[in-house]
Parts: C-alpha cells; structure tokens; sequence
C-alpha cells in the first residue's frame, strides 16, 4: 500500500517514522511519502489560502494549489510499478464515475465528514493506495472534493469524533495507523487484531492482565480465578462476557447493532444478564429490563402465564386439563395474592422498546413496548401471624433437605415454583437471567434450600436448571387438572458454595 500525506506542516508526520508504521515502511511493508502542499505554489509567498468567498471567519485553502499536488499524486506510482491515469474529465452531477486500475482513495479529514470507524478502516486497508489531504484553517474549498469525486477518484471525507482540531493532520496519523495495522505482516501477532475492541466481532476488548498475579491489593486468584485455571474453553467464554459486559455498559449502540445469527448461547446469556435480547429471527439485540412485578403488571402477567405454562406440560394431558389448572394456580387472583405477600417474590422480565418483528413477517408477530416476555416466582417456606404459609405453596418433598445456614443461622426452605419464557424468546437467555435473579432474592433473603419440581420429560429444562446450579435430589407426583404427573425435583442451596463439577477419566 502506499500511503501519501499532504500537508503545510511535513514535521508534524515525523512520528509515523517511529514503531510499527516506520519499521513496516523500511521493510516495504508499506510505501510512506509526506509532500509540503507549499511545493505546489508559484509565488514568493507560498500562499497556499484566501479569504472565503461571501465573507465569514478565517481562511480557505486555495483550490488551485491543491489540484495541482494532488494531480501529481494520484498519477504517482505504486509499489510494483503500476501507475494511475491522469483524472479524466468530471462527469455531470449524480454520475457515477470511478478511475480504472488501483484502487486509489482521496481521504479528507474534516469534522463535518462521515465518522471513521473500524469498519472503515477495515474498508481502506484493502486500497492499493491513501492519499491524506489535510486541511487547516476553514479547511479546504469544497470544490476540489468534488472536483476529484467527478473525476473518477474515490473521495472520502472522514471525521475521528465529534470535536474540532486545527488541521487534519491528527486526524490523519490516527486514521493511518489504524488502517496500516491491518495490512499483511504489519503486526507481529495477526491475531492480536481479531479480539480486540470494534474488530469484527462488534465488541469493546475484555480487560486484559499480566504478572504478578497480586498487585497493590489487586489479586486475580480471588477476582479472575477463570484466567488462572489453564481452562482455555472456559477462558474463552469468560473473556466473551466480559466483553459483552463491558460493551453494553459503555457502548449500547454496538450491541444493537450485533447480528444475533452469529451469537452462540452463551453469548445470548451474557447479552441478557446485561440487558439485552437477541431472539433468534431479529435482525438485532433489543433492551431488556429484569424487575419486581409491580400492581400494573397483574393482567399481562396473567396473560403470559397462561400462555407458557401448556409449553411445559407433557404431551399427555388434554387442553381441558391444563386450562383447569391453570384456573387455579394461575389465575390473576392467585398472582395477585403473589403480589401482595412479602412471602413471594415475582420477578418479570420486560421489552420496554417491544421487538419488531422478524423479517418478512408481519406486524402481528411483533411485541409492543413494555411487553412481558417471561416470569419467575419464587415462594418462601414462612408463616404468616395465623400460621398459615403462602397461598399457591407445594408440600415439599421429604427428599429436600434444608441444612442451617453459615455460623448455624435458620435454616429455610423456599420453592422456585415458576420460571417461563414466551416461546417467541426462546434459547434467547431471558430464564437463564431470571433464574440467576431468583437465586440472588433467595440469598438475601437467607433461604438455605431453593427447590423445584420440573416434569420428567423435559429435558431441556432439566438441563438449564443443573447448568444453574440445581441439582436432581428425587421425584414427586404433580397434579395437573386431576392428572397426576412425575416431576424430577431438583435443590440448590444458596448458601454453600459447591465445587464446579469436573471430568471424570
């Protein structure tokens, strides 16, 4: 690639000598030249502006001066020997025109072009050559953009922030090192560019460390434990959420801007442990709100949990049966019992932005701002000043065990008796958040035992609460509209910290 810098000021561009750009021009990597625009003028002077034609503050750079250099550069050869055509005669407005051979490309810095980003850069660095025409003052006349954009070159006016400088040349060092770092054999490591932050992944780099491990009061044994275990799967993952993290703290407008079909599970579960929701079908992530159910919730959340609990239930029972139950269980009298007990603990998950719909299909499929798209309830084994223990509560089966607490603190015992999702949003990480909620309100609530009871056919959602931490503990028989059914009971115990199971063999 060769790479030409005008400017009034060529002392200003004596730091791409230094480090990776200037060992990669001595070894031919790239082909660096910085012209002085004033070579290009006629009188003793040098002048290289005028005043601005109508009037107004400062000075413009003079048309004539630079067409004159930038005549010679885009002719000027490349590496290799090919030479350009001169620029040919500007075509009518509207036109499309484009200078055959290399691609050679005119950047203008300038605060009023369009921002600079790492696809942008991703776009120049497979130019054969980058001609940085930087401006000062007022900046230079409009017309010689156009002049060259008519002529078949392709003009590209750039802006690295929205602030102002006093000439292009910063815009033009930052601009030549990120697009140089791309090129072949500039970088020692080419794989130093695929995980760092905006690289094609669309995501802020994680947090880096290096030795010693403790540092000032800083330990990584305590707080990265992951990037010490030698586990180079897990490390992967975790380095992927923290980047997630980092991301939709700092950067919202780059998770919606992600493309969910190339997003694993995982990342699906770090996006909406942090607010967002890629369901499969969108054409990009939507906010995500994790909350307490509120009074004004009772009639969606009833909706939502009529809808999903069938999704749950064993191929045998009759539609007859599952509307029974759920007259009972799930009525909106029964949560909003839930919603006025301390006892009960009813979390809900929110699309405040709703989720259009996908594409090509039509606008019934899509959810309106504000919409619940799923619900857990978790029920705590407390008795009231009657005596009486929550409405809605299931006996609890003998094999649930309900050790004390830490330093021998009350044991107790609380059912996560509800955790769905709509259908529509399925695989899409919202039960994984929910259920991770749940086991924080339970905590702090000093529950020592959290069990449930999930039908034995379903596996996935077996499988989704052992990855949370539960662990198969026995069966129950479950009645669904005067059908018994086998549920697999499943416990977690908040308060002690398992070992992370390990392979045998």
């Amino acid at each position: 690639m060769r790479l030409d810098v005008v400017t009034i000021f060529p002392d200003y561009l004596r730091v791409l000598d230094l480090s990776l750009i200037g060992r990669a021009d001595a070894e031919g990597l790239l082909d660096l030249h910085v012209h002085d625009l004033r070579d290009w003028t006629h009188d003793r002077h040098r002048t290289v502006d005028d005043t601005p034609i109508g009037g107004g503050a400062g000075m413009v750079m003079k048309p004539d001066v630079w067409g004159a250099a930038l005549d010679d550069i885009v002719c000027a050869a490349l590496p290799g020997g090919a030479v350009a055509k001169a620029p040919g005669t500007p075509v009518a407005e509207g036109d499309q025109a484009r200078q055959e051979g290399p691609r050679r490309v005119l950047v203008i810095p300038a605060p009023s072009g369009e921002v600079f980003t790492q696809r942008t850069a991703e776009d120049l660095a497979g130019a054969d050559q980058l001609i940085f025409a930087c401006g000062r003052y007022e900046g230079i006349d409009a017309r010689v953009g156009a002049y060259y954009a008519a002529c078949g070159v392709e003009v590209r006016e750039l802006s690295i922030g929205d602030y102002v400088l006093n000439g292009g040349e910063a815009a033009a060092l930052v601009m030549i090192e990120a697009v140089a770092r791309l090129r072949p054999g500039v970088l020692g490591n080419p794989e130093s560019i695929v995980e760092e932050s905006h690289a094609g992944t669309g995501l802020l780099e994680y947090p880096v460390y290096t030795r010693p491990v403790a540092w000032r009061g800083y330990d990584l044994a305590a707080t990265e434990p992951v990037l010490l275990s030698g586990d180079h799967a897990r490390v992967a993952r975790h380095r992927r959420d923290q980047a997630i993290a980092r991301t939709a703290e700092r950067r919202p407008d780059l998770i919606a801007r992600l493309r969910p079909a190339e997003l694993d599970a995982g990342d699906r579960a770090a996006l909406a442990r942090n607010g967002w929701v890629a369901p499969a079908g969108a054409a990009h992530p939507v906010p995500l709100v994790v909350r307490p159910a509120v009074d004004g919730d009772l009639v969606a959340l009833a909706d939502l949990a009529a809808r999903t609990f069938p999704d749950a239930c064993p191929s045998s029972l009759t539609p007859e049966q599952i509307a029974a139950h759920i007259a009972v269980n799930l009525s909106p009298q029964r949560l909003a019992l839930w919603l006025e007990d301390p006892r009960v603990v009813l979390t809900v998950a929110e699309l405040p932005q709703g989720l259009p719909a996908p594409p090509g299909e039509t606008d019934a499929e899509a959810l309106p701002a504000g919409a619940l798209v799923g619900y857990s309830a978790v029920v705590a084994e407390i008795l009231d000043a009657d005596g009486a223990l929550p409405a809605g509560l299931d006996p609890r089966p003998p094999a649930v065990s309900v050790p004390p607490g830490p330093d021998g603190a009350q044991a107790l015992a609380a059912e996560l008796s509800k955790v769905y999702v709509d259908a529509r949003l399925r695989s899409a990480g919202i039960a994984a958040t929910l259920l991770a909620e749940a086991v924080s309100v339970v905590d702090n609530m000093g529950v020592t035992a959290l069990w449930l009871g999930t039908n034995a056919a379903n596996r996935r959602a077996q499988k989704a609460y052992r990855h949370a931490g539960f662990r198969k503990v026995g069966t129950r028989t479950y009645e669904v509209g005067g059908s018994r059914c086998r549920d697999v009971v499943m416990v977690l115990h908040p308060q002690v910290k398992l070992p992370r199971p390990g392979r045998s063999g």
